[in-house]
């Protein structure tokens, strides 16, 4: 008998029906010679320190470092769990042959190993390694079964991923909790979330710290167009251009110094306002400007972002429901391009997106081109890009759809023409002041008309606001001219949304726009595209940050603690990817696993040690996120009776996607206070679980895993 195990059971089922398993047993499907099996994700997981040594079991500094001679596996505690690996133990041990169905990922594929490992497998594995859940490409992947081995470094990575991260997170958590925590509450440290915590906090302390510099600026309005005055670059600018081209062009360095004072520029503005304005020079330059990218996981998470509002979460969720809906491909990527065996499935997808006929239809009947912007087999690993199946999308929610319209147009798009562009620069002089506008005219709109606004999203962005057609300009031409200053003040860094938060964790704090440049910066971004979403989750949950509509902002806990961390190693973007690098070259084979924890355990010991001897009496003052919500909630209720002393009691309306509780308790109220409000709260011990009512007192729904957390009732 063969036994397939699948991630998920609805992905189980999928893969039942097209083996022709069709009868439903307790844990598992069979039939024509398959037992299709599945996990709920993870089922087991890395020991708990205690489980090592009874000694690790109380948190004290002197067990520190714990770093178990080998690392060692269990079961979670759960019933359901316990009850589905049972199961799965007892169909593997009985099997022919095993095929791992998991998800293909780095995540997907240390699930299903810990649970064949767990189980005692010791028949021939074959791994199922596919893109998109349709029948199509299930059958596909059955008649092309890799071997387990293949894998091997892919399992190599995620373990090594898992045991630094218990490694860090378990260590750093105690060391700094009790060093520098106060009334027992649990100051979180981990490998990815601190170094995105400093992200923010050190965006924060620089905007506070901005100091504003006035400064101004000449311009001139000549037959209703505005131009501006050419400012000479500083010694500092034309170094790095020089530096940046290799010597190799002398730097034009025309204009006028920056106007520092008022004074400076009114001089200027009357010694030219009566003078007349020649056009010098007239440029034209034709140009294209290409589709934009397929999605990987984050390019669609910041896009959903700025659209829609949607945390990372949501969009993750929402793709993950597409891709389980057999709509699009696999969602946890983060390459934006093809594989070339794709190309000739291309105008089955298109013919399947029913929903977007008018588009699709200028492509039919004719060869689809194969651009390598698009199609690119050197720059795909385990997955290409996210794009539509072909499968038709029906049944979707207005989210889904609204995700599933963003991957169906960028798809459709990259086969429509170069859009056609052509960017006028008018250069003017004044009594030897030189003067620039430049304007842009889209002479051919190509893959615009994809995305153009007759298309009733009122979410859709503008196309055309950097558009500024000028009008027909004549070299040697004059005339009048109204010359203006304009008072301006340098502004602050913006804080960050999620969007850029993304963006920045995927480059490691560097923010750029160019996509080949941000390319090159992937090989050092913090976290996994698959897991970067749950990490800023992880923060908010802790109380380490909150939204301020778009905004993301530390709260004084957060800018605390990484304050009080003089490591770097802890809290540096550049380091922790650095890191990052070595474990997708774990995946690559080309970095030794056991050098990687070599390292990382050299690393934990010497963060202990430099913390060990601060001798300060630092303590990080924590908030009570409980206590700070039910104050906002009175604030707000106090408000409303305010401004409508006669109104009568209106029915509660449902908390916004924003004010979801996400924080993490971090003081325990009292129960005479709270009474039952306390009931669903959020563990203040563990941070993981909810509270509990039990016969004599509250308790964590984490208990059966080891949450300790008690309030007798008063």
């Amino acid at each position: 008998m063969i036994v397939c195990i699948a991630e998920k059971p609805s992905v189980a089922r999928d893969i039942a029906e097209v083996l022709g398993a069709h009868t439903r047993k307790e844990g598992y499907i069979e039939g024509n010679g398959y037992q299709v099996t599945w996990t709920f994700g993870h089922l087991c997981t890395l020991k708990e320190p205690h489980e090592y040594t009874p000694n690790w079991k109380s948190w004290s500094l002197s067990s520190l470092p714990m770093i178990p001679p080998r690392f060692g596996i269990k079961l979670i505690e759960n019933p359901t769990y316990e009850k589905q690996f049972h199961t799965i133990e007892w169909l593997m041990q009985n099997a022919d042959e095993i095929i791992n169905c998991g998800d293909a990922g780095q995540e997907g594929e240390l699930i299903q190993r810990w649970v064949m490992q767990k189980a005692g497998a010791r028949c021939p594995v074959k791994r199922l390694w596919i893109s998109s859940l349709t029948e199509e490409a299930i059958r596909e992947g059955f008649a092309k079964l890799k071997d387990q081995s293949d894998f091997q470094s892919l399992y190599e990575a995620g373990l090594s991923r898992a045991m630094g991260d218990w490694l860090l997170g378990m260590n750093a958590t105690r060391l700094y909790t009790i060093k520098y925590g106060q009334n027992k509450q649990v100051l979180s440290i981990g490998r990815v979330q601190t170094p995105t915590l400093a992200l923010i906090v050190n965006r924060q302390l620089e905007i506070a710290n901005f100091q504003p510099k006035q400064y101004w600026e000449l311009k001139t309005n000549y037959r209703d167009t505005t131009f501006s005055a050419l400012i000479r670059k500083s010694d500092e600018e034309i170094a790095a251009e020089e530096e940046k081209n290799g010597g190799k062009k002398k730097i034009d360095n025309p204009g006028i110094d920056p106007i520092a004072n008022r004074e400076e520029g009114e001089t200027l503005v009357e010694r030219i306002k009566d003078l007349p304005f020649i056009v010098t020079s007239v440029g034209k330059k034709d140009g294209k400007e290409y589709a934009p990218r397929l999605f990987d996981l984050t390019s669609l998470q910041v896009e959903c972002n700025k659209k829609f509002a949607y945390s990372a979460d949501e969009t993750l969720k929402l793709i993950q429901s597409l891709y389980e809906k057999k709509v699009a491909t696999y969602p946890r990527v983060d390459t934006t391009f093809l594989s070339d065996d794709i190309y000739p499935k291309c105008p089955g997808i298109l013919k399947g997106l029913r929903d977007y006929e008018v588009l699709t239809a200028p492509l039919n009947g004719s060869t689809l081109p194969k651009s390598k912007k698009v199609f690119d087999n050197s720059k795909v690993t385990d997955h290409h890009a996210i794009i539509p199946t072909g499968v038709y999308a029906q049944n979707l929610t207005d989210m889904e759809r609204r995700v599933y319209d963003l991957i169906a147009r960028r798809f459709i798009a990259v086969f429509y023409p170069d859009c056609k562009i052509s960017t006028t620069t008018v250069m003017g002089e004044v009594d030897k002041i030189e003067f620039k506008v430049t304007g842009k005219q889209i002479l051919e709109p190509g893959w615009r008309v994809v995305f153009a606004k007759d298309v009733k999203d009122s979410t859709e962005e503008k196309e055309d606001e950097d558009e500024n057609v000028l009008p027909a300009f004549v070299k040697g031409e004059s005339g009048p001219h109204i010359p203006d200053l304009n008072e301006k003040w340098t502004q602050p860094p913006r804080p960050f949304t999620e969007a850029t938060l993304l963006r920045a964790m995927e480059t490691a704090g560097k923010l750029v726009d160019n996509d080949e440049l941000r390319d090159a910066l992937k090989e050092n971004g913090i976290g996994r595209p698959s897991t970067r979403a749950a990490i800023i989750e992880t923060l908010f949950k802790r109380n380490y940050i909150r939204k301020e509509r778009k905004n993301l902002i530390a709260t004084p806990t957060g800018v605390e603690l990484v304050q009080i961390i003089h490591e770097e190693l802890l809290k540096s973007a550049e380091l922790t990817g650095i890191w990052e690098k070595k474990l997708r070259e774990i995946e690559k084979k080309t970095y030794d696993a056991r050098q990687f924890l070599e390292e990382l355990k050299q690393m934990v010991s010497e963060v202990v040690m430099s913390v060990l001897s601060d001798n300060t009496n630092r303590r990080i003052t924590i908030q009570d996120a409980v206590a700070a919500q039910a104050e906002e909630k009175a604030k707000k209720e106090t408000k409303k009776r305010e401004r409508k002393p006669s109104a009568p009691k209106e029915k509660k309306p449902s908390a916004p996607k924003d004010s979801k509780p996400k924080a993490t308790p971090t003081a325990i109220p009292s129960v005479a206070d709270n009474a039952d409000a306390l009931v669903g709260q959020p563990c203040p011990l563990c941070g993981k679980g909810t509270i509990i009512k039990g016969k004599t007192a509250y308790g964590c729904s984490e208990w059966r895993n080891g949450c300790a957390y008690r309030k007798n009732f008063e």
